[in-house]
């Protein structure tokens, strides 16, 4: 409610500036969206609490659990190691080689 209170005078006023034809466009575009976003959100919301169980369990089955989660973390982490070890003794290599 508070933002019609702001937005019948902005509208007031844009209209007593007399802008041109680009902007008004550009204003009810925006205004059109913004619309369509709030319809949409309404309708996730009041849509939401009937989605199915068996979706939801699929989501559950499809998320990587917290233990596989910081089990990937470790492989990384050991391969990034790794990675750091041999391209360190390469370089160690090269300095002495020349």
């Amino acid at each position: 409610m508070e933002t019609m209170h702001e937005l019948i005078p902005f509208a007031k006023e844009m209209l007593s500036q007399k802008p041109n034809r680009k902007m008004v466009k550009l204003y009810m575009l925006g205004s059109v969206l913004a619309f369509f976003g709030v319809v949409i959100g309404l309708v996730e919301t009041v849509c939401s609490p009937f989605t199915s169980p068996e979706r939801l369990e699929e989501e559950r089955r499809a998320a990587p659990t917290q233990e596989q989660r910081e089990q990937q973390q470790e492989n990384l982490i050991l391969e990034k190691s790794k990675k750091a070890t041999l391209l360190q003794r390469s370089l160690v290599t090269r300095q002495h080689a020349s």
